[in-house]
């Protein structure tokens, strides 16, 4: 794995690991590819099907580039006006942003992104509200 996207990896696992409690972490490594991903463990039904938990946020090194896998622009697309462009322009297919360069502006953007997916999911009760 490039040394860049090691870093990058790691600083995006950073931002990610600040929502671990409540969501739950969980990490793994196939074929020399690290990664890192959110769930939420919270039961709940969406559209009429029942569900013990859900991903919320992922990370995977890739070949020449960092995926970054955030399921609340996929479940609520109308929402992507939210994300700053620079951010929209990383996202290929629905839920997928390719990270190649990571500096504190894009940064910031992505911890925007994780703050407002984070705060729809928990006013749709997709997260556990702390007792």
């Amino acid at each position: 794995m490039p040394d860049d996207l090691g870093r990058i990896f790691e600083s995006l696992r950073e931002l990610l690991a600040e929502y671990s409690p409540p969501l739950s972490a969980r990490t793994g490594r196939a074929a020399d590819k690290p990664s890192y991903e959110l769930w939420s463990e919270t039961p709940v039904e969406i559209e009429g099907r029942r569900r013990d938990e859900l991903f919320f946020a992922g990370l995977i090194v890739q070949k020449g580039y960092v995926g970054f896998y955030f399921m609340p622009v996929y479940t609520d697309p109308e929402k992507a006006e939210l994300f700053h462009p620079d951010l929209l322009k990383l996202l290929k297919g629905k839920s997928c942003f390719h990270v190649k360069r990571l500096d504190e502006e894009l940064a910031r953007h992505v911890e925007d992104a994780l703050r407002e997916g984070f705060a729809l999911w928990r006013r749709r009760g997709w997260i556990a509200t702390p007792a």
